[in-house]
C-alpha cells in the first residue's frame, strides 16, 4: 500500500502588497524522508516554513501536513510539528532542563510525562550532563541541540528546521547532522529544512528543492540534480548556481548565536 505524503503543497502563495514570496509552490515530501529547501536569501524558503507550521497564512493555494489541512485545521498541524526557527527559542536565563519543562507545557505533554520526556530528549541530544546549567553558558551548538530537543518533546511527525547549523563550527555542525540523522533513523520523524550548506543538504537530504524568486526552480535527489547539469566532478553548489546564478553565503557563545540569527534574518 502506497503511503500518502506527509506535506503536500498545491499552487501555495504568498503576497506581501506587490510582491510575491512564494510563488505556487507546488511539492510533495515522503514519510521518514529529510527533504532540503534550498535557495539565496530572499528566495521565499522562511515565508514557505512558516506557512506550512500555520505562523503565516497563504494568500492562495493549499497545503496539507500530516493530512491536515494548514488553513482549515491549524490546531492539528501544530500539535503534528516541531518547529526551530532561525531566531533564538532558547532562554539563557532558564537551565537546559528547565527550558525543556516551559516547552513540555506549551506543547500540552501531560504532566506526569513531562520530566521523562525532558531528561530523555536531553539524554539523546547529547545534553544530560549540562541540563541543570544555565543555557547562557551553553556554545552554540549546545543550544542549538537544546533547541531541537524542545521540538521533539511531543514526538512530531513533521520537525521543520530552519538554517539548523547557523553559525555552528564545523564540529559542532556534525554533532547537530548525527542527530538529525538519528531522528530520522530512530524515529521515523520526516524532517523538512531549509539550509545555505550545500555540504549540509547532499549529506542530509534524500531530496532538495531550489527555489528562486518565490518559484522552484529545481527538485530531486541531490545525486540527479548533480547528473543532470555535469559530471562526475559536478557539486551541489554547482547546482544552486546553476539554477539560481547566485554566489552562496557562507562555536559560538550564546549571545554570538543570538547576534548570528538575528543579521541573518534581517537578511530575509
Amino acid at each position: 500500500m502506497t503511503k500518502r505524503p506527509v506535506i503536500e503543497t498545491s499552487a501555495l502563495t504568498r503576497r506581501f502588497g506587490n510582491l510575491t514570496a512564494v510563488d505556487r509552490l507546488t511539492m510533495s515530501v515522503e514519510p521518514g524522508d529529510i527533504f532540503g529547501l534550498l535557495g539565496p536569501n530572499g528566495a521565499g524558503k522562511t515565508t514557505a516554513i512558516k506557512m506550512l507550521t500555520t505562523l503565516l497564512r497563504p494568500t492562495s493555494g493549499t497545503a496539507l501536513v500530516a493530512g491536515f489541512n494548514i488553513t482549515r485545521h491549524p490546531a492539528q498541524v501544530r500539535k503534528a510539528i516541531g518547529y526551530v526557527p532561525q531566531m533564538l527559542s532558547a532562554d539563557g536565563s532558564l537551565t537546559g532542563y528547565e527550558n525543556l519543562w516551559v516547552f513540555a507545557r506549551l506543547y500540552d505533554v501531560p504532566r506526569a510525562e513531562r520530566e521523562e520526556r525532558a531528561h530523555s530528549a536531553l539524554a539523546f541530544m547529547g545534553l544530560e550532563d549540562a541540563a541543570n546549567k544555565l543555557v547562557r553558558t551553553y556554545s552554540g551548538g549546545m543550544i542549538r541541540r537544546l533547541e531541537i530537543a524542545q521540538s521533539i518533546l511531543h514526538h512530531p511527525v513533521v520537525l521543520f528546521l530552519d538554517e539548523p547549523t547557523i553559525g555552528l563550527d564545523p564540529l559542532a555542525r556534525k554533532v547537530v547532522w548525527e542527530h538529525i540523522t538519528e531522528l530520522q533513523h530512530n524515529y521515523g520523524t520526516t524532517i523538512f529544512m531549509t539550509t545555505h550548506l550545500m555540504e549540509e543538504a547532499d549529506h542530509l537530504c534524500q531530496r532538495v528543492a531550489i527555489m528562486h524568486r518565490g518559484k522552484i526552480v529545481a527538485i530531486g535527489p541531490p545525486a540527479q540534480l548533480k547528473a543532470a547539469i555535469g559530471g562526475d566532478e559536478t557539486t551541489l553548489e554547482d547546482v544552486f548556481v546553476h539554477y539560481t546564478g547566485d554566489v552562496l553565503d557562507t562555536g559560538e557563545s550564546y549571545r554570538e548565536t543570538s547576534r548570528t540569527r538575528r543579521t541573518v534574518k534581517r537578511l530575509g
